[in-house]
């Protein structure tokens, strides 16, 4: 549509889109983003996922990382037959703010239920566990929070892309109670689009191995 606009006036056919309808062409622009908008926000509601799951436990489930807020040692495996929400995200990052209070919203939407397991690990390397121990105390976080190894980092990077490692682009991974990774769209989610997500996740009965 923009493109198509553009064409039409510079090559001057006035017929349609008079150079000098400025309000015209700004109605066009303004219908254009309005529908955009409304698709943008239909597809976030419906909390679609975009990333193909990966099957199996991958090695980076296996490294030790810290719980910032209690001091206590976790690995992915641990979580085994929960349901894992877990987000990228850095300090500095407003974009990663706003997640984390939709993230907060969902809890209290389900309920806090024993079988979800909420995670924030921190990608950036110059950031350490100290500050990101304030930050969630500053926030009153109460999930786990964790600077993510250099290993950590790198599987997530290389396994699910780069932009797991871009925090404003708001990634977030779901893994399932049979150790399955799942991607989710790399947007600001709201908490009802998660919770309308992770509810069969969070039905499911886990496979016996």
């Amino acid at each position: 549509m923009l493109e198509s606009i553009e064409f039409l006036t510079q090559k001057g056919k006035t017929l349609l889109f008079p150079h000098n309808n400025r309000r015209f062409i700004a109605a066009i622009l303004l219908i254009t983003l309005a529908l955009v908008a409304c698709t943008s926000k239909n597809s976030l509601d419906q909390g679609k996922q975009d990333v193909t799951p990966s099957p199996g436990e991958p090695d980076w489930f296996s490294v030790t990382m810290t719980d910032v807020p209690t001091g206590q040692p976790f690995t992915m495996s641990e979580f085994a037959r929960k349901v894992v929400l877990l987000e990228t995200m850095a300090q500095w990052c407003p974009t990663c703010e706003l997640q984390e209070i939709e993230v907060k919203k969902l809890h209290e939407l389900l309920g806090n239920p024993e079988d979800l397991v909420s995670i924030s690990l921190d990608v950036d390397l110059h950031e350490d566990e100290a500050s990101l121990k304030r930050y969630a105390e500053r926030l009153g976080y109460d999930w786990i929070l964790a600077v993510a190894p250099l290993e950590v980092a790198r599987a997530l990077g290389n396994l699910y892309s780069a932009q797991y490692l871009n925090p404003p682009a708001s990634p977030m991974l779901i893994i399932d109670k049979n150790g399955n990774v799942f991607g989710l769209p790399l947007r600001l989610k709201s908490a009802e689009s998660l919770k309308n997500t992770l509810e069969p996740y969070l039905d499911a009965i886990p496979e016996d191995k």
